[in-house]
């Protein structure tokens, strides 16, 4: 990974709405040129470019934005190259969500953000450039159009500890297969209370990590592979708005169907916007309950 050139920053995030659809493109032209893989090492090691100092958690502002004025940083989760999220154990989770929710508090305090979004894309299949344990955070000017859908008509609907689709649960922690699942062995973690944000004081850390770490193990585990998948974070936008119904959750979304097998959609769902998913969600969640996890 090299420095970002003067030509890189020309071209500047543009907001496009499309007249059919209605839906938001955001055009960055700059993100075409940056690199594919770092050119000389891993730029996330201690010593690298990114983090030139020794260190447990690191954040850094991207060099590649899709957003514009500081809005996209990137998360080290480990100095380690070859670790994974699960593989921190449920200290360094905390370390990493107590790093989350810094993160959180200060973009969410610009009066131009209105939410913050936190994700990770792990393994090429997704993206990922770089295989270095790490996230990414998006401070958005306005909510995002699937957060202002689930807080408007959405219900997290967390089911009970003893239902099929329920992988684990921790406290008032809970990992579970949607019903509604468009990808086979997609999860869901949510809490049983009223947690908002990362930030809340009541959060049970402890709790989420435990979950987390879990359920990411089961998946490596039951595919027998560093599993591809995407995560992400919906919690309370950071608009100054009264938002009752918003409840801190994470979507965690396996490229997988089954081992080696990956879980392609195509053009009849994008066509329609209608899912086909071809495992049970009561199947799935016992295929990731049969393994050992991480607790």
């Amino acid at each position: 990974m090299t420095p970002a050139s003067e030509d890189s920053n020309v071209s500047q995030p543009r907001f496009v709405t499309d007249p059919l659809t209605g839906r938001e493109t955001v055009v960055v032209a700059s993100r075409q040129s940056r690199p594919n893989l770092p050119d000389r090492g891993c730029p996330f090691c201690p010593g690298g470019l990114e983090a030139p100092e020794p260190y447990e958690t690191r954040w850094f502002t991207n060099r590649w934005p899709a957003l514009g004025d500081a809005r996209c940083e990137v998360v080290l989760y480990s100095p380690e190259h070859h670790a994974s999220f699960w593989s921190l154990g449920v200290d360094g989770a905390c370390r990493v969500i107590d790093l989350w929710a810094e993160r959180t508090r200060e973009l969410g305090s610009r009066d131009d953000v209105d939410y913050v979004l936190i994700f990770e894309n792990r393994g090429p299949e997704v993206g990922a450039t770089i295989a270095h344990p790490h996230g990414q955070i998006y401070a958005f000017a306005d909510v995002p159009p699937a957060v202002s859908n689930e807080l408007d008509h959405g219900s997290l609907d967390l089911p009970p500890t003893d239902d099929p689709r329920v992988v684990s649960a921790v406290g008032d922690w809970v990992a579970w297969i949607p019903d509604a699942a468009t990808y086979p062995y997609e999860m869901r973690i949510g809490n049983r209370g009223d947690i908002g944000s990362l930030t809340d004081m009541d959060l049970d850390r402890v709790g989420l990590a435990s979950v987390l770490v879990d359920v990411l193990a089961r998946l490596d585990q039951f595919f027998d592979e560093p599993t591809p998948y995407m995560l992400w974070i919906h919690q309370t936008p950071t608009d100054g708005k009264a938002w009752p119904s918003a409840r801190l959750h994470f979507h965690i979304v396996p490229l997988r169907r089954a081992g080696g097998v990956t879980r392609f959609v195509a053009a009849a769902e994008l066509g329609a916007e209608v899912y086909f998913n071809p495992v049970e969600p009561e199947r799935a969640a016992r295929d990731l309950r049969t393994q050992p996890g991480a607790l």
